[in-house]
């Protein structure tokens, strides 16, 4: 994990060992997350009529760290078997699409070079798998929106991880997340970049994917 030249939070690069788990391929989408809203009588975000925002394979957008863990809940009960964000290391390991030390998950080449770069993301999200894959099947790591992960964030913590599963610090005030998003001047961020906010927040360049337990 992490990278040498990059940001402070980035440093020590280190390597954990991340225990089997499964990603889902795509970010949660608005139909996805409409199926959720409505078993669960929650309101709509600001966003979900918007033209840039409503296409059915849109990411969903404007759900905060809660929001997410309890559509987390709620599809564990639907597929009978355990739902939840990932953590940062399962985020960043999958990414990676086991091309180690890259800095994108395509590889080392620029964002710029990507194909249709500057045509894309202008008023809000692509529809989910748009771009290709990287080397596991994941499609939109490090673009698209940001995705909330499981853990709360400690821009220090990489100098005390364990080396297995990694889960974040006990306690805190923000929430881990990842990835590149739409809105920002760069649209896509490095795998070993992190962010965070507090989880009670709601963007419209936030969104999230799921993680499962193997067996």
């Amino acid at each position: 994990m992490g990278q040498e030249n990059g940001r402070d939070e980035e440093r020590p690069v280190h390597r954990v060992v991340a225990a089997p788990f499964l990603l889902c391929r795509f970010q949660v989408t608005n139909a996805h997350y409409d199926a959720f809203r409505k078993a669960t009588l929650r309101d709509k975000s600001e966003y979900r009529e918007r033209p840039e925002f409503s296409a059915a394979a849109h990411p969903v957008v404007a759900v905060n760290w809660f929001d997410a863990v309890a559509y987390c809940h709620w599809l564990a009960a639907v597929w009978k078997m355990r739902v939840r964000l990932p953590s940062e290391a399962e985020w960043e390991l999958a990414a990676r699409g086991g091309a180690e030390q890259k800095v994108y998950p395509w590889g080392d080449a620029a964002f710029e070079e990507r194909p249709e770069y500057a045509a894309r993301w202008h008023d809000g999200p692509e529809l989910v798998a748009t771009s290709e894959p990287n080397g596991y099947g994941l499609f939109d790591m490090c673009e698209n929106v940001h995705e909330w992960c499981g853990d709360w964030y400690d821009p220090g913590y990489y100098a005390v991880s364990p080396v297995e599963n990694p889960q974040g610090p006990a306690h805190g005030t923000r929430r881990s997340s990842r990835g590149g998003a739409w809105r920002h001047h760069i649209k896509v961020s490095r795998c070993a970049a992190r962010s965070s906010i507090p989880p009670e927040f709601q963007y419209a360049d936030y969104g999230f994917r799921v993680a499962a337990d193997v067996g």
